[in-house]
């Protein structure tokens, strides 16, 4: 940690290295970041610049269409919560809704046997390049994150390709999040306070706003680093840690200009149960959970268009946990 940053930075490129002793430095730096945080930033050699920078350019594209077009893609119609998200769809804890927009791009799963809520042919919309461009940075960042996950399982003390055969099909999630600059009069969160269900997010912005809280409970600012990427720990890493990496509360607060957000949330197979891989840190213990079903769980909890599906009796959610039942605050 610097003088000057709220937040380690750890620079990965040894993961790309043939040498275990790079690799294992890595893993080292990483979870003693994890460990006092839960969020850090992350430089590397395998972190490509120009899939960001086309991404960002086509979700600029892609936002400034009339509502009309954009709601053509509306995630409701998916069968795999793919999709534009207007703006209020989305509500975490408190009851206030986001101010922002999204299209979200899960795992472009095409075949007919195995799909899930999230898994299944991504929703496109017609715009040139969206898809090719979108897709790029999926498959560049899913490489990244499988050389993240093996250095999770070596600072666990864990063979180096444990999550290799849980990682065959996960149902990733990549967010395109705009927050436009919102009237003076607004008084409304980019985005409320939660934490993340997956296993761990990589991020990019554009922008100032994102705030974490810390082991106190106060809300620090995330100031942008040049070159670097913020990662955070999510649910399901904590579960997988037992409790030696926490999921870290996160918001966005309301936005002093126009802000572009990219998360990329990785997970492990829908079905694949999580537990714990190492002996408990601290008093708290914790139950099995099946993947993909947390992440749909906490996710009908959030968004409107599920919420009317329960409301109808169309969807049933059992034994769900509430959300905020990690990190922190839990």
């Amino acid at each position: 940690m610097t003088d000057t940053l709220p937040l380690s930075i750890v620079d990965i490129s040894g993961l790309a290295s043939d040498e275990a002793t790079d690799r294992i430095a890595v893993a080292r730096a990483l979870d003693d970041a994890c460990r006092r945080s839960g969020f850090l930033y992350l430089r590397g050699v395998q972190i490509d610049a120009a899939p960001g920078e086309r991404l960002l350019r086509t979700a600029r594209r892609y936002f400034a269409q009339d509502m009309a077009a954009k709601m053509a893609c509306y995630i409701g119609h998916s069968s795999n919560h793919s999709g534009y998200v207007p703006a209020g769809e989305e509500e975490f804890g408190g009851g206030t809704r986001d101010l922002k927009e999204a299209y979200d791009v899960n795992n472009d799963y095409l075949s007919e046997t195995g799909r899930r809520p999230l898994l299944g042919p991504n929703l496109w919309p017609n715009l040139p390049g969206f898809r090719d461009d979108i897709s790029a940075y999926y498959r560049h960042m899913t490489a990244v994150g499988r050389q993240l996950f093996g250095a999770f399982a070596l600072a666990l003390e864990l063979d180096e390709d444990h999550f290799a055969p849980q990682l065959r099909h996960p149902p990733n999630q990549l967010r395109l999040i705009h927050y436009p600059l919102a009237p003076a009069a607004e008084d409304r969160p980019g985005i409320g306070a939660h934490t993340d269900y997956e296993c761990f997010t990589l991020l990019f912005a554009t922008a100032a706003g994102l705030q974490v809280m810390d082991r106190a409970g106060a809300w620090i600012d995330v100031p942008l680093v040049e070159g670097a990427m913020v990662m955070n720990i999510g649910d399901m890493m904590e579960l997988m840690s037992g409790g030696r990496w926490l999921a870290t509360t996160h918001r966005v607060k309301k936005v002093a200009e126009e802000r572009y957000s990219f998360p990329m949330f990785f997970t492990c197979d829908y079905d694949h149960v999580v537990a714990p891989l190492v002996p408990p840190h601290g008093e708290r213990r914790y139950a099995p959970l099946r993947c993909g079903e947390h992440l749909f769980q906490q996710t009908a909890q959030t968004f409107a268009y599920l919420k009317a599906r329960q409301a109808r009796g169309e969807l049933t959610l059992a034994d769900a946990l509430p959300p905020g039942s990690f990190g922190v605050q839990a």
